[in-house]
């Protein structure tokens, strides 16, 4: 069986507090998997970890078969939205978009035109992002996250800011990628996401991972 990613007895402590404990899990190429849990359960601090912008206290972190923080520093072939997008206020999408993609040097300006429209933006608006509301920065930031093509997306709330209307058409889009082969781990406080989009999902409460279909049956 093919994992894009493997979490293998993780911890994270900061000082005297543990916010991620013994955490195990095995994420398949090509399927949504969800994480919910109250703010401050500890998702943010394990999709950290897995990226590889925090170390683990205790554990080992794959991702594509390497070793994060050993094999690579960051886990490579991987979309992100982690907390709030953070973008140059004082251009407009595309040029942030465009500056971003300068990076790697992997995409030109139809990707990032194609990624900007498929999360619901117009790539020829002047808008600076300044003027973005929480919503439009949002859709940017999954633009951002998908522009390059990568096999994982590990999305951090990435329905924060968007309506009703809005999170339908991102969630069709998820679906897409998924049918696309792109794995995919998030986290959301709404039941409808968990409920139209993944395959399995996961409760996260002071740091403990456990299968939350699991858990209704033991608890039910």
């Amino acid at each position: 069986m093919e994992y894009i990613a493997e979490i293998k007895n993780v911890s994270k402590k900061f000082g005297d507090e543990t916010v991620v404990r013994e955490v195990f899990l095995s994420l398949e190429a090509g399927k949504i998997y969800g994480i919910a849990g109250r703010n401050g359960s500890g998702k943010t601090v394990l999709f950290k970890m897995i990226i590889g912008f925090l170390k683990p206290t205790a554990g080992k972190i794959f991702v594509g078969g390497k070793e994060i923080g050993k094999d690579t520093d960051f886990a490579e072939d991987i979309g992100i939205i982690i907390e709030t997008p953070g973008f140059l206020g004082g251009f407009n999408g595309y040029k942030n978009l465009e500056y971003l993609a300068g990076i790697k040097k992997q995409i030109g300006k139809d990707e990032i035109r194609k990624s900007m429209e498929l999360a619901g933006l117009d790539p020829d608006s002047r808008k600076k992002v300044k003027k973005y509301s929480l919503g439009m920065r949002q859709r940017l930031g999954i633009a951002q996250a998908i522009m390059e093509h990568p096999k994982f997306l590990i999305l951090d709330e990435p329905m924060n800011g968007l309506d009703r209307e809005g999170a339908a058409e991102i969630r069709k889009l998820f679906r897409k990628l998924k049918e696309e082969g792109t794995t995919i781990l998030l986290s959301s406080h709404h039941k409808e996401d968990m409920d139209e989009l993944c395959d399995i999902v996961y409760e996260m409460e002071d740091g403990c991972l456990r299968n939350s279909a699991a858990q209704s049956a033991l608890t039910g």
